[in-house]
């Protein structure tokens, strides 16, 4: 199953920080950059493991072997993918080198307090789908201040709870988002199965499914 980056990020802050097997100290979380450093190879997720003390001996010690053996003046960071169990080393070019991408507190506050805001928005959908409250979940489905998660779901609900009312809102909306605009045509789609109707090809108004002549334009629709 597709994952978001923020679903990979929460189940990372989850998990507990592994220590650099180099110097004891806690490894921060580190975003990789949409340029690979050095090969890239073994990123295995969009974020990492990072050791960014400067007293490492692995950072120290790297720098005169970068220098004799490829005559880079560059070193060593100790990384670790949050899905195994290996430790690996990645170039850097400065002390400050990748400092760019770490999660600090406040991005992880940040974090926080979305995965709250996922929750409640979960729950108020649970109580609109017992209840039938379609009109409420089309406007989070519709809110760009809601998580993309929250909206997603959102959509996936409207399909089996809302009206041929909702049509119409859903057609004129864009999302800028792919997936979210993937699952809005999904419960327009469902929403016509649930309702035996569908829109007529000349006039885009709703028309029962098995209509022979559209009752809006008079258009032959039969087999079309």
């Amino acid at each position: 199953m597709f994952e978001t980056k923020e679903q990979v990020l929460e189940k990372i802050m989850e998990q507990e920080k592994p220590a650099c097997p180099h110097c004891g100290q806690e490894m921060s979380i580190w975003e990789i950059p949409p340029i690979a450093v050095g090969d890239g190879l073994g990123w295995d997720s969009p974020y990492m493991y990072v050791c960014f003390n400067d007293q490492c001996p692995l950072f120290i010690e790297g720098w005169e072997n970068m220098w004799e053996n490829y005559a880079q003046r560059a070193s060593y960071r100790c990384i670790k993918s949050p899905h195994g169990s290996n430790f690996e080393i990645m170039p850097v070019f400065s002390s400050i080198g990748g400092q760019g991408q770490i999660i600090d507190d406040e991005v992880m506050a940040a974090e926080e307090r979305l995965k709250e805001s996922i929750k409640k928005g979960f729950s108020i959908l649970s109580e609109c789908y017992v209840s039938k409250d379609s009109v409420t979940c089309v406007q989070m489905l519709l809110d760009p201040s809601e998580p993309a998660r929250v909206r997603i779901k959102a959509a996936e609900m409207a399909g089996d709870i809302a009206g041929l009312e909702a049509l119409e809102v859903l057609n004129n909306r864009r999302f800028g988002n792919e997936l979210l605009q993937e699952k809005s045509n999904e419960a327009i789609s469902k929403i016509h199965e649930r309702h035996f109707t569908r829109e007529c090809p000349f006039c885009a108004e709703i028309i029962k499914k098995r209509a022979k002549v559209c009752k809006h334009c008079g258009k032959d629709v039969a087999g079309v």
